[in-house]
């Protein structure tokens, strides 16, 4: 079975090709040519030979004049003399011959076994038909033989219409046909082995006009492959080789087409990979072709997921199909909201891939992570409206207070005062306020300068901690300040750091007064300075109320505040952490606090910290 299946592949593939096809063609065109030109030729043989064949056996006119003659005399003898005409005439192609006068009776015949025929009618009607007609009559008949029958009018003297009899004439014409079987069965041996010369012929000629082709048509099959090394062997330079030529430069041309293909797409797929937004190319029927790796990374998908999509599943449009963002191009916001890591807001934009007839193949989507851009002009109008709101509230009392001391308030000797020291302290307040914007303005745009020095943090903070000790000593006999203790844990080694001195004063005097405001009266705070690797940590811990989980990611963040009633009535601005925030960072340090509702809150620091060395040391001259 597999043999048989081999041997039909076989046959298959020998009768495919082109070699076999113009040779099988041209043997049968030359075949069916020589069988027209043999037929035509053996056509007119056979009718030649019949015709030469009839005029050799047609009766002499002087033998037909006497056969005429005797049967037209009315001699007694007439029959012996006509049998006598008849047995002496020689034509060794003749079998037979009958005489037949005008009455139809035989009168005369050459055969001597037929003598017993003679005086008898003849029943033949061709005979009666030339009798009576006067045309002769010529036919092939087959009578176990080919033989040809001839039959000719004998006419009298006195006219050519006056019919006498007829002379019946029969011939074989075994070896005419002998002959023309001999020259046929010639002519076919001679057709035969022409049309095996013409497929040879052929064949050599179809290898001749073949061989460039299969050479080109390997040649295509290495550029398929993208092997362009190799080139078409020219064997003659008719348009064979013309074509050839022209397949070798083609190549070539491809060649460099295709480099400098490969050239502009690495330089794409370079671009496109270092591309800071993200790029998605779509066939014209909206779906995904090509998408880079900054869009996978804000998609935070695949690219298997992606390609061959529809560009509006992709982006998470349910509600709008691929051909309606590519025609309109509109620019619209999406937001990816993933579990696995925070909102970001992107920005896409479409254009069209049009070709030069102006047919659309396709289109662009370029995704812009605007989530900076977002949260920055969020915070620009949040902080807009605190510090409209922060500073509405002052000038309120201001106005207030102002417009009561107008009406008269400023005569009362008991009222005025007080007035008068709201007016101060709300002004105060605003002062702070403006002075606290302008420090975040300074630092935000980088012209805060930094007095940078080299301090023992421990006598720093000691220093500082000891002026709060301070406050608390003078001012115990007052009965509205809130009493606390100061807890030091700071240890006796020195950690020289590099800080700008007036600056880190005011981020622990801030914390301090938080931790002092918020701290219930008596409360202890304790003060911890720590070494960690590379850096110093001081922690500032107290007794309040603590800050809820929820918020306390947000006490950096301008103008925010746990409690605002509280904070405000204890004149807080709500930038002194931001301020804290700010100046840290600035020392390339860390601010960050913990804190549980009821058990207090602690603030954290953590500055650069390299331990110095006694090689680091100098002696001062």
């Amino acid at each position: 079975m597999r043999t048989m299946k081999r041997l039909k592949k076989k046959l298959s593939t020998t009768f495919n090709s082109i070699n076999i096809k113009l040779a099988i063609v041209f043997m049968l065109m030359l075949l069916a040519t020589i069988e027209v030109i043999g037929a035509y030729f053996t056509r007119q043989l056979e009718q030649s030979s019949i015709e030469n064949f009839q005029s050799s056996i047609q009766i002499q006119t002087i033998v037909s004049n006497q056969l005429a003659n005797q049967l037209a005399s009315d001699n007694k003898n007439a029959n012996d003399r006509l049998n006598q005409i008849v047995n002496d005439y020689n034509n060794d192609l003749i079998s037979e011959i009958i005489v037949v006068d005008n009455k139809d009776t035989i009168r005369a015949v050459s055969n001597l076994n037929d003598k017993s025929k003679i005086g008898q009618r003849i029943n033949n009607t061709d005979v009666k038909q030339v009798i009576s007609t006067g045309h002769q009559i010529n036919k092939v008949v087959d009578d176990h033989g080919n033989y040809m029958i001839q039959i000719s009018p004998l006419t009298s003297g006195n006219g050519s219409n006056n019919n006498v009899g007829a002379i019946y004439v029969k011939a074989s014409m075994q070896d005419v046909f002998n002959n023309l079987r001999q020259i046929s069965l010639t002519f076919l041996i001679a057709s035969l082995i022409a049309a095996l010369l013409g497929a040879f012929l052929a064949l050599v000629i179809s290898r001749a006009i073949t061989q460039p082709i299969e050479e080109m048509q390997k040649q295509a099959l290495h550029i398929a492959d993208g092997d362009y090394s190799s080139q078409v062997k020219i064997y003659s330079n008719d348009e064979l080789g013309q074509l050839g030529h022209a397949f070798n430069t083609l190549s070539v041309r491809i060649e460099r087409s295709q480099e400098e293909s490969d050239s502009e797409r690495r330089r794409l797929d370079s671009v496109l990979s270092h591309m800071s937004d993200g790029v998605l190319a779509t066939d014209r029927h909206g779906n995904v072709s090509v998408v880079n790796h900054t869009a996978l990374s804000y998609l935070n998908v695949k690219e298997k997921d992606v390609i061959n999509k529809p560009i509006a599943e992709v982006l998470g449009l349910k509600d709008r199909s691929s051909q309606d963002l590519i025609s309109s191009q509109k620019e619209i916001v999406i937001t990816i909201d993933e579990g696995t890591r925070d909102e970001m807001i992107l920005h896409a934009s479409f254009s069209l891939i049009k070709r030069v007839t102006g047919f659309v193949s396709g289109s662009v989507c370029v995704l812009h992570d605007v989530t900076e851009q977002q949260k920055n002009e969020d915070s620009q109008r949040q902080f807009v409206s605190n510090v409209s709101h922060e500073l509405r509230t002052p000038l309120t009392s201001l106005q207030a207070y102002i417009e009561a001391l107008n009406e008269g308030a400023w005569k009362d000797p008991k009222i005025a005062p007080k007035f008068l020291e709201v007016t101060q302290q709300e002004t105060s307040r605003m002062i702070r306020m403006i002075n606290d914007l302008l420090s975040l303005s300074r630092m935000d745009r980088g012209v805060s300068k930094m007095d940078l020095e080299f301090v023992n943090l421990n006598d720093f903070v000691n220093h500082i901690l000891n002026r709060f000790d301070m406050i608390v000593k003078t001012d115990k006999n007052k009965s509205h300040k809130k009493k606390y203790t100061i807890n030091r844990e700071l240890g006796s080694q020195a950690l020289w750091v590099e800080i700008d001195t007036d600056k880190m004063m005011q981020v622990i005097d801030n914390i301090m007064n938080n931790a002092i405001k918020y701290s219930p009266d008596g409360g202890v705070i304790t003060v911890r300075l720590t070494q960690n690797q590379n850096h110093v940590i001081l922690s500032i811990s107290d007794q309040g109320l603590g800050i809820p989980r929820k918020d306390l990611g947000k006490i950096f963040d301008r103008f925010y505040r746990v409690d605002k009633a509280r904070s405000r009535a204890q004149g807080g601005t709500g930038l002194g952490l931001a301020i804290a925030k700010e100046i840290v960072e600035a020392h390339h340090g860390r601010i960050w606090a913990d804190s549980s509702e009821g058990r207090g809150s602690t603030f954290y620091i953590s500055l650069p910290y390299e331990p110095m060395t006694e090689e680091d040391d100098w002696d001062e001259v």
